[in-house]
């Protein structure tokens, strides 16, 4: 270990001052020494002046995943861009020494420590000088609220995480894609990430998620969107979309109690195409977003999420008929379901319906997981391979059926479905035809 005695930290000390000042001009700057990531810290800068007035700048370089706002300039344009925050003055503060302030926010994602270098430049006697400025070293501690797979050090941000933008004329991939619920540490709460595929769209779109009952959502990462959680929908709404060609959002879903069950989403992804509003389902994968960083890996990706099965389990209306089909991700299955074939009965009967999919899931190692106490049977109804189980003449058994479903598996949107004579028909016509009631 090397200690300096009292004259050399005083060399120390003089040395330090003679880089920060040149002539009577000098610059300090003023930052802590750690902020943790999400939060914003205020950058203070002192300038000593002396005698000058005229036009005069302060640049400040910023790491990639922090972004600048003004709090007091001294009658300077202030701007940020390009990783730079600027002050220009025209005409100097008549103080021999004043101070400029400005706060950073930093990336929910980032660690890692980094320093804020820059220049202050003027013209003295005709001639161009600029003295070099740089800040104490600042750590980023890592958010508690984020998914350590999404944490990223500051040096490496630019490149595993600002997506690359495709150039004009490339083929256009609009899609929105989320990453399956991942269970926190706590063992209760979940962080949903969601990577949106925008292209060379720029102007409104939005994101609409379905809040599971017994979840509240709170946001991680909107990325310069307006978030707002109520009536069971989490939203993220650009007035301006961000010029990446992709990027990822992310928010937090945390249960209101200790018998909630593993959320169940569903959403859209809205945007404008010649002043028409598009909206597309959000497709659901098991792969990790925060790893897409390049054009070439989101269309593997895109490509692997056409391929997976995906599962639906839908809702029920008052009146019993089915609304929006909500995603699950499972495994391809291939395995033959003839033996599992849904067949017809006479007269007006009900079942509960599970799940369905566009493509056959392995019925017995699929439902095998939820300890079911009655066979599931398959249908294929309006291009939908449907998954049911049990047979009720009236639909109050079914009902109770459902419920017990609901309180014995995960499975909580189970939903009673009817047919007549083997056709399927909505619950309000068999209760109408069977002349029974209806129970909530």
């Amino acid at each position: 270990m090397i200690r300096l005695f009292a004259p050399y930290a005083n060399l120390l000390v003089a040395v330090v001052l003679k880089i920060l000042f040149q002539g009577d001009v000098g610059v300090n700057i003023s930052a802590p020494t750690e902020v943790v990531a999400g939060n914003e810290f205020q950058v203070q800068v002192t300038i000593n002046k002396g005698d000058l007035s005229a036009f005069s700048r302060l640049l400040q370089d910023l790491p990639a995943g922090l972004t600048a706002k003004s709090i007091e300039t001294s009658n300077a344009d202030f701007d940020f861009s390009d990783k730079r925050a600027r002050f220009i003055w025209l005409r100097m503060p008549d103080e021999e020494q004043f101070t400029v302030s400005y706060k950073i926010k930093v990336d929910p994602r980032l660690k890692g420590t980094f320093s804020i270098g820059g220049k202050f430049s003027y013209i003295e006697e005709n001639e161009r000088r600029s003295v070099n400025v740089q800040s104490n070293n600042i750590t980023i501690l890592p958010s508690p609220n984020i998914d350590p797979s999404l944490i990223v050090d500051i040096a490496d941000f630019e490149r595993l995480v600002i997506p690359y933008i495709a150039p004009a004329g490339s083929d256009p991939q609009i899609a929105c894609i989320r990453q399956a619920p991942k269970l926190q540490a706590d063992g209760k709460s979940y962080i949903v990430n969601i990577l949106v595929s925008k292209e060379r769209k720029e102007k409104f779109a939005k994101i609409e998620e379905n809040i599971p009952n017994g979840y509240v959502a709170e946001v991680i990462n909107e990325r310069d969107a307006i978030f707002t959680s109520k009536n069971r929908t989490a939203k993220f709404l650009w007035m301006n979309l961000p010029a990446s060609s992709f990027f990822l959002v992310s928010y937090k879903l945390t249960p209101t109690n200790s018998s909630v069950r593993a959320p169940m989403l569903f959403g859209k992804f809205s945007y404008l195409e010649e002043a028409k509003t598009v909206s597309i389902d959000i497709k659901q994968t098991g792969q990790e977003l925060a790893q897409i960083s390049t054009a070439e890996e989101l269309s593997n990706l895109l490509a692997n999420i056409d391929n997976e099965q995906l599962a639906y389990n839908t809702t029920e209306t008052n009146t019993g008929s089915e609304v929006t089909e909500k995603p699950i991700t499972v495994k391809s299955q291939t395995k033959n379901n003839t033996k599992y074939k849904l067949e017809p009965e006479e007269g007006i009967y009900y079942r509960v319906q599970l799940a369905a999919g566009h493509d056959p899931v392995n019925i017995k190692r699929y439902f095998k997981k939820y300890k079911l106490d009655k066979e599931v049977r398959i249908e294929i109804h309006e291009g939908w391979h449907k998954y049911s189980i049990g047979s009720f003449q009236s639909y109050k058994e079914a009902r109770d059926y459902r419920v017990h479903v609901w309180n014995t598996t995960i499975i909580d949107d189970a939903f009673v479905s009817a047919y007549n004579n083997g056709n399927r028909i909505t619950v309000q016509e068999a209760l109408m035809v069977a002349n029974q009631k209806w129970y909530k």
